[in-house]
């Protein structure tokens, strides 16, 4: 069931992905083609006050074409540990450091197009510890009841992929 990679053909490298064109021999040795965004992996993180409020995001999102509700999330930076990662962006996002950083897995996002792998966290015991975020990041913050989440993700509210998989995560962790 194995696709190997005959040749490779470099097509577009940008700021944080890059895309390749793979040909490919099926294991009936026939060949195809696969286009394949590589990426360098991110960090999506549930931060959980103790009030049981996770932090959420609302951000403008292009291929959605429209604002999204989300976990904290962020890329790695080159040969940044996902640990280190989540800690920055939970900085930079909310203004909050975790003092307990725990991981809940992970996700691939599309992996029959991409190479992109976010690490999931919970973040508790949350101290306030502000970085400057990105110059072309518009974010609005908000605090949401945690059991509310899962409501919005039933509803429909909460649409994006990661934060659903990490909130549902978190919900097994803590029994709901």
């Amino acid at each position: 069931m194995e696709e190997k990679i005959i040749q490779t053909r470099h097509i577009y490298k940008g700021h944080v992905v890059e895309l390749d064109v793979h040909e490919i021999l099926l294991p009936d040795n026939t060949r195809s083609k696969r286009e394949l965004v590589n990426h360098p992996g991110a960090v999506a993180v549930v931060a959980l006050d103790s009030d049981q409020q996770v932090f959420m995001v609302r951000q403008y999102r292009i291929g959605a074409g429209k604002i999204l509700l989300e976990i904290p999330a962020g890329t790695l930076n080159h040969q940044e540990s996902p640990e280190d990662c989540a800690t920055r962006e939970l900085q930079e996002e909310i203004g909050y450091k975790p003092g307990k950083l725990e991981s809940i897995g992970g996700i691939f996002v599309a992996p029959g197009y991409t190479t992109e792998f976010i690490h999931l966290f919970l973040a508790t015991d949350l101290s306030e510890a502000k970085l400057d975020g990105d110059a072309d990041e518009f974010i609005e913050v908000e605090r949401i009841p945690f059991e509310k989440t899962l409501d919005m993700i039933k509803g429909g509210t909460i649409q994006d992929g990661k934060s659903i998989s990490a909130l549902l995560q978190v919900a097994r962790k803590l029994g709901k």
